[in-house]
């Protein structure tokens, strides 16, 4: 009996013990979630993990109660019969005494410590949530009982800590902890990917990642910008017309030179628009170009979350992206902003060049042109993406001068080879997989 009412007590501490770690490091917003569902367990953990101070008060009496218990009931019953049981192997009667109660308080202090202490907090931290709804209500009646020694107790913290918080300069956040940085939700988000699909975790990551990019980042670079040239002949123009993929089209007057030549922006068509004037064969310039709409410029270091709203407020859809010089360096589009986040449209413009990824041998062909970005995102890679914005300005950064075919670099330990240059620009290379490469995102890039 007596061996019984010491277990009990020391399961009793376990639970206490359990309840305290559990209430402590359960995610509050996981109960608060819960809570919203109905969950009425989960509403009451939350309720007293919102104020720790009064819960760890009824914990604290509870665990100083029952250590004072083990104590009185350790010594008091089991430390006699022991020092009886010595005495009659001839040990004389104070030894005996001493070494019984010694043995005893070590053995209650041990099980106490293991099966009072330790398994119940590692319970408890195994699994939070679960812990802190079922020990929610029994801790909510223990402090209702125990209620004028848990208001003194929590008083007398108070009183204690406020000034300490102040003379230490501790910000005392509410809800017990300080609010998570954007680092920590998207370590949460990482730690949570099993049980969210692949596609909505890169979608959240994306989101994370979007606020250092600007338009400079997902813009098509100048080269790659379908116009239509008003000096072009009405034939071509219609030709180009009907076979465009794209709702806007940026529109040139004059005549290219070079790269830069005598052409400027003229405007934007709407190729809805356009088409509508061809199928009613009124098609000629001065009308096309009654059709156009002023051209929207914006420097290329422009945040793509700055751009992104003014695209929803001002119903925009695309922009011409300018230098510091006021040179068009590309054009950002809605589109490209929203494949940040969500990823590479399905239904994109059709391509001469196939998805982007590594071969049997562990070889991948790009275009010089592409972004490094989209390099990275493609082919699992950790290209410097704070530099130049494409493989061709990597590669020039890299050498410092306009290489030739058959020159190989290695860039952030990745090897290249150099396929085919051209001009001032590599427009071919060839990228071997290193050994560290990291998996492939989940979008291939067209």
């Amino acid at each position: 009996m007596d061996i019984a009412i010491l277990v009990v007590l020391i399961l009793v501490n376990g639970l206490f013990a359990m309840s305290e770690v559990a209430l402590l490091t359960a995610r509050r917003s996981r109960l608060v979630a819960m809570a919203n569902n109905g969950d009425k367990l989960a509403a009451a953990a939350a309720g007293i993990a919102a104020d720790p101070t009064h819960f760890l008060s009824t914990v604290q009496i509870g665990i100083t109660a029952i250590g004072l218990l083990n104590g009185i009931f350790g010594e008091a019953l089991l430390a006699p019969p022991f020092a009886r049981w010595m005495q009659s192997f001839g040990l004389e009667q104070k030894l005996s005494a001493v070494i019984a109660t010694v043995l005893v308080v070590a053995a209650v202090t041990y099980l106490s410590i293991v099966v009072g202490e330790l398994v119940p907090k590692r319970l408890g931290q195994i699994n939070a949530e679960r812990v802190a709804k079922l020990v929610a209500w029994p801790m909510r009646v223990l402090a209702a009982i125990a209620a004028p020694f848990v208001r003194l107790l929590t008083a007398s913290t108070n009183a204690i800590l406020s000034p300490l918080l102040r003379l230490l300069r501790v910000r005392h956040a509410e809800g017990g902890g300080e609010p998570l940085s954007p680092e920590e939700i998207r370590t949460l988000v990482l730690e949570s990917s099993r049980f969210m699909p692949k596609k909505h975790v890169s979608m959240l990551l994306n989101l994370f990642d979007i606020q250092q990019i600007t338009v400079q980042d997902v813009m098509v670079p100048r080269s790659r910008i379908e116009a239509l040239r008003l000096d072009d002949e009405l034939e071509t123009i219609a030709r180009q017309l009907t076979t465009s993929f794209h709702r806007h089209i940026p529109v040139y007057r004059g005549r290219s030179g070079g790269e830069d030549g005598g052409e400027e922006i003229a405007g934007v068509l709407q190729l809805r628009r356009a088409l509508a004037l061809l199928a009613s064969g009124s098609l000629d310039r001065a009308a096309l170009e009654s059709l156009l709409d002023q051209p929207y410029y914006v420097p290329a270091s422009t945040p793509v979350i700055a751009q992104l709203q003014y695209f929803q407020e001002n119903r925009e859809r695309i922009a011409l992206v300018v230098d510091e010089y006021g040179e068009l360096m590309g054009l950002a589009a809605l589109e490209d902003i929203i494949e940040e986040i969500i990823g590479k449209f399905t239904t994109s413009l059709p391509s001469a060049t196939q998805a982007l990824a590594w071969n049997a041998e562990g070889v991948a062909t790009a275009d010089g042109g592409m972004p490094v970005r989209e390099v990275n995102r493609a082919l699992g890679l950790d290209l410097p993406t704070d530099g130049p914005k494409t493989l061709n300005g990597l590669i020039l950064e890299h050498l410092q001068d306009i290489p030739e075919a058959d020159v190989s670099v290695r860039i952030a330990g990745v090897p290249m080879e150099i396929v085919h240059a051209q001009g001032r620009s590599v427009k071919t290379v060839r990228l071997f997989r290193p050994r560290e490469a990291l998996p492939a995102g989940p979008e291939p890039v067209p």
